[in-house]
């Protein structure tokens, strides 16, 4: 058994103990484990770490691009790549999947930021469906026709909507929730309904 082998094999039996009953933390196989940051269904992100042949006497390979974070932004994406890249190097030689784990969560704060983590929230992907894509601000198109009402001489529009009826209040309530988030899916389009509705295409 080579020497990267037997490191590996003592670092996976450490890591089983050490994260013994921690939710966020998964053995994927003998060489990948993810490590899930943040709260989920709210602002979080799943790392990957996959060992390599001859890990740990090179870095593993980090995997960000898993459909868990399908909201995270580009630019969080290559900040945590940054800091998991420049820890990995003091380490190379030694077991290091739990340093690597651990030097995230000092930082989340300014990883888990509102712009990191709702990237993507306009343009989603409908689930079993090609190209379905959810056009965003679904609603725009109500206050896009306000606005035009509104506009002055001078092409701009006014600062403030006025002159809302008590419905369309009461309509722009429903949508979003105590903070002001609109609920995940509320502009996807059910697409059984939709073809439904127009037919399937003509044979």
């Amino acid at each position: 058994m080579s020497e990267a082998k037997e490191m590996q094999d003592d670092e996976r039996e450490a890591l089983i103990a050490i994260y013994e009953g921690d939710s966020a933390f998964k053995q994927v196989n003998s060489e990948t484990y993810q490590y899930k940051y943040g709260e989920e269904g709210n602002k979080s992100f799943l790392l990957e770490i996959c060992w390599t042949a001859n890990y740990p006497n090179e870095l593993p390979s980090f995997n960000l691009e898993t459909f868990y974070n399908r909201n995270l932004s580009r630019s969080a994406k290559d900040s945590i790549a940054s800091i998991l890249n420049e820890e990995a190097q003091q380490w190379i030689g030694c077991g290091m999947t739990y340093t690597l784990f651990e030097c995230l969560k000092d930082k989340l704060d300014e990883l888990l930021t509102d712009e990191n983590c709702n990237a993507g929230d306009g343009q989603q992907m409908i689930i079993g469906t090609t190209n379905a894509r959810v056009e965003a601000e679904q609603s725009n198109s109500d206050s896009d026709e306000e606005g035009v009402a509104n506009e002055g001489k001078d092409g701009k529009r006014d600062a403030k909507r006025e002159h809302l009826t008590k419905a369309q209040k009461r309509k722009q309530w429903d949508r979003v929730d105590s903070k002001g988030n609109r609920q995940r899916g509320w502009n996807w389009v059910d697409i059984i309904k939709h073809l439904s509705q127009t037919g399937g295409k003509p044979e």
